[in-house]
């Protein structure tokens, strides 16, 4: 297989994990070049992401770097076969690729946790809304790059993933946009709390115990090892997957989550402040 132009975030994973394996192993790039009868170049592309693997090779890999644990490896062989493009790829080229990845993290992810602090997470966003928050941004988008962005924020919300979202009163108060914005965006998430694969829990300002975090999604993959946090940096959108950090960032959310209402004491409560709009 060729290499490729540019790696999907799936992609890069899987060259991350597979290097990851070699390291373990305590083999260079040149010594797995020779186990698997290629040169050292196109080891480097593997882990780079832009060669892609058939599921023998990945195979013979696992086994030559002693990987016994059989679930990671299918899950490794399945992110290198998967030929499937999925809807984002249309926006290729006309957003910015954390978009795609958002999307592409989103769609093979088993479940889907978010903290949100000051907006209401994309999600769950209402188009006027969608509209509000990009309309804020700097520099200013064009009227074009502001339409693809919400057409490609309603997409995503076509996904059934179960997902949990944590959402801090701060997000819920602030005024993004208009009254009647935010009036219809409480509603929508009442609505969308009654759907089976989401649950919506609120952190009020006066709960004990909330130690402040940062926004974040964690998407859950099909083996622990292969879960990945996204999060928003100053110089941009930062994929977090070391085992390390995602157990911190499992601890925090499991401690955002304690302090939290119940999903139907949230569901009053966002009805509550509706009300008072």
């Amino acid at each position: 297989m060729g290499p490729r132009r540019e790696p999907t975030a799936r992609e890069l994973r899987l060259g991350v994990e597979l290097r990851r394996l070699r390291e373990a192993a305590g083999l260079t790039a040149i010594e797995a070049a020779a186990l698997l009868g290629v040169n050292r170049v196109q080891i480097s592309q593997i882990e780079a992401g832009v060669k892609g693997l058939s599921e023998q090779r990945v195979r013979r890999l696992a086994s030559h770097y002693a990987c016994t644990d059989d679930a990671f490896v299918d899950a490794l062989v399945a992110m290198a076969t998967d030929r499937t493009r999925g809807w984002w790829e249309e926006y290729r080229g006309l957003l910015p690729t954390s978009f795609l990845d958002l999307s592409e993290l989103e769609h093979h992810a088993r479940f889907l946790h978010h903290v949100a602090i000051l907006y209401v997470p994309g999600l769950l966003q209402t188009e006027d809304y969608a509209r509000a928050v990009f309309s804020s941004r700097l520099p200013e988008l064009t009227d074009e790059e502001l339409e693809l962005r919400i057409r490609h924020r309603q997409e995503r919300q076509r996904i059934t993933t179960p997902y949990v979202a944590l959402i801090h009163e701060a997000a819920l108060r602030i005024r993004v946009g208009d009254r009647a914005t935010s009036k219809a965006q409480l509603a929508q998430l009442v609505e969308r709390s009654e759907a089976d694969h989401a649950t919506v829990r609120v952190i009020p300002f006066d709960r004990d115990g909330f130690v402040p975090s940062s926004a974040m999604t964690y998407a859950g993959g099909p083996v622990p090892k292969l879960d990945t946090v996204m999060r928003d940096a100053p110089h941009g959108t930062v994929l977090i997957d070391s085992e390390a950090q995602l157990h911190i960032y499992r601890t925090r959310f499991r401690m955002v989550e304690a302090v939290s209402l119940d999903p139907d004491e949230s569901r009053d409560f966002i009805h509550r402040l509706a009300q008072e709009l």
